[in-house]
């Protein structure tokens, strides 16, 4: 059985909006008070939950509350979540950049992080004295530095500029060193933020393989954060969803992700424009999801034909001189293009699509769609309108269960 190498209990962190520390003489007195009394800070027992679209009822807000989890050794755990769910303030408390409020982390081993772009590097100074910086940060010696030092150099591919003031280097320059540091000295946990984002794919796609091989090759725990889910799906065997501060699922990162997207509002299956006062000359009035017999439908069958249904409004009557495309996007639930689909808009403001059974598979869809005057301009555009959902319980590859097996259905031919 793996060992525990990173304990998080009741884990917990508040923040007073708009000061910093507690803001007022009166409420350091009130905490120095309770303290003198070996009563409770007074402030832990208010606070609203970090939900950014509301307005709150107090100064006090936790960015964390009652966060608890344990990583194995030689994992890889994907902390996911919307922008402000508290992913950031998670991986820096787990740094030891801030202290949380309330709670306790217990690690068995250096953490190495990567968190923001240039985060632990010194501008003036080059990026081969920034090497030797940051591992004795890490607690190594330099004869241990000096021995991976080729390795960083190249992986990170600024060898060019190794001897340069790394406030002279790009965003990307410094993401790729900065990276290549934490990975290459031997943190036995890794904490990775967004900031890969900031790289090119080239360097990603290296990045998501060294963290890899750290994990598995040799059995070194990584935390990874970001919003890109097929990078998280690609590295990650386990996974945590947060929301407005707190866990709301942990489990395979398959389920994980799953879950995310599931908190994707709950569309309607059609879209009507809420007045028919249009600026351009024509837009898209309607779109409605139908089954095969013109009937308003949001779930199919992984047989079923879906119908799209279009109507449009348009200042003028459209001739058969007409220069206007329709051009339409399936996006599944996790954002990505699935398919696209164009038409002419000739003599009508109405018109149908019609998708093939057994095309989609398993999942949730969106349509994107605008109208244009192709390589000349957009008229009018709509996006993520219609959900509809597509489900397979009978088809040749369900026996695999929640096994992603891609966006579409092939068409190929087996021959012997």
């Amino acid at each position: 059985m793996s060992e525990v190498i990173l304990k998080v209990e009741n884990l917990s962190k508040q923040y007073r909006l708009g000061t910093v520390g507690t803001g007022t003489l009166s409420h350091d007195l009130n905490r120095w008070w309770a303290s003198v009394r070996g009563k409770e800070d007074p402030y832990l027992k208010v606070g609203d939950v970090n939900d950014r679209s509301t307005k709150g009822n107090s100064d006090y807000i936790w960015a964390l509350r009652d966060i608890n989890f344990e990583v194995q050794q030689g994992e890889v755990l994907g902390i996911i979540g919307k922008n402000g769910a508290g992913k950031s303030t998670l991986l820096k408390i787990l740094s030891k950049i801030t202290a949380p409020t309330t709670g306790s982390i217990k690690s068995n081993g250096r953490i190495a992080s990567l968190l923001e772009v240039g985060t632990g590097f010194h501008g003036e100074m080059t990026g081969r004295e920034n090497i030797y910086l940051n591992g004795a940060i890490l607690g190594m010696t330099k004869a241990e530095i000096t021995a991976k030092l080729d390795e960083i150099i190249a992986f990170s591919g600024v060898e060019r500029y190794i001897d340069t003031p790394v406030k002279r280097y790009s965003s990307g320059m410094t993401v790729r060193l900065a990276f290549a540091v934490a990975a290459f000295l031997e943190p036995d946990i890794l904490v990775i933020d967004e900031v890969l984002a900031v790289g090119d794919a080239e360097f990603q796609k290296k990045a998501i393989g060294k963290m890899q091989e750290i994990s598995r090759g040799e059995g070194r725990t990584v935390l990874f954060v970001s919003h890109n889910m097929a990078a998280v799906k690609s590295l990650c065997t386990r996974g945590i969803v947060l929301e407005n501060g707190e866990i709301k699922f942990g489990g395979n990162i398959d389920e994980c992700v799953e879950k995310y997207h599931n908190r994707i509002p709950n569309y309607d299956s059609s879209f009507q424009r809420n007045n028919s006062k249009i600026l351009n000359e024509i837009a898209i009035e309607q779109i409605e999801i139908k089954d095969n017999l013109d009937k308003l439908k949001n779930t199919f069958l992984f047989n079923e034909k879906i119908l799209i249904d279009f109507k449009f409004i348009s200042k003028y009557n459209i001739n058969e001189n007409s220069r206007y495309k329709l051009f339409c996007t399936v996006v599944n639930q996790n954002r990505d293009r699935v398919c696209s689909f164009e038409s002419e808009l000739i003599k009508t403001n109405r018109i149908k699509l019609k998708i093939d059974a057994e095309f989609l598979v398993r999942g949730r869809y969106f349509i994107n769609a605008f109208i244009h005057i192709p390589r000349l301009m957009r008229i009018d555009e709509v996006d993520e309108v219609c959900l509809f959902e597509v489900i397979d319980e009978k088809s040749s590859l369900s026996i695999h269960g929640a096994y992603d097996y891609g966006q579409v259905f092939g068409k190929g031919i087996w021959e012997i």
